[in-house]
């Protein structure tokens, strides 16, 4: 989900990983409203960021899942692959054990 800024005149005018009000209004990346401001401001290559970095969870929850149920073996997977997830796998657990506030998409 993204924060949205709006101005005076009601339009989106900025985009924000975390809310900057107590009431800072969510919408979804694919939401219209938030597709055609990021057409208008050109900002298609933050938005692919969000997009990429949200993907790769999902990824590597999709790993983990076939793993639980023995459909794959981690072994299987390239060398490179398996060194990846478990460099994510180790940072993720660190930074929630280190009482920071963690974001869905790391």
């Amino acid at each position: 989900m993204l924060y949205i800024e709006r101005g005076e005149d009601g339009k989106i005018v900025a985009l924000h990983k975390t809310p900057i009000t107590p009431d800072a209004e969510q919408k979804p990346l694919m939401d219209t409203e938030v597709l055609a401001f990021l057409n208008e401001s050109g900002a298609w290559g933050e938005s692919l960021a969000f997009s990429d970095a949200a993907t790769v969870r999902v990824i590597e929850d999709l790993v983990d899942l076939l793993v639980r149920k023995n459909v794959i073996n981690f072994t299987e997977l390239p060398e490179q692959a398996q060194q990846r997830i478990k460099t994510r796998q180790s940072l993720r657990e660190k930074i929630s054990s280190s009482d920071l506030l963690v974001h869905d998409i790391i």
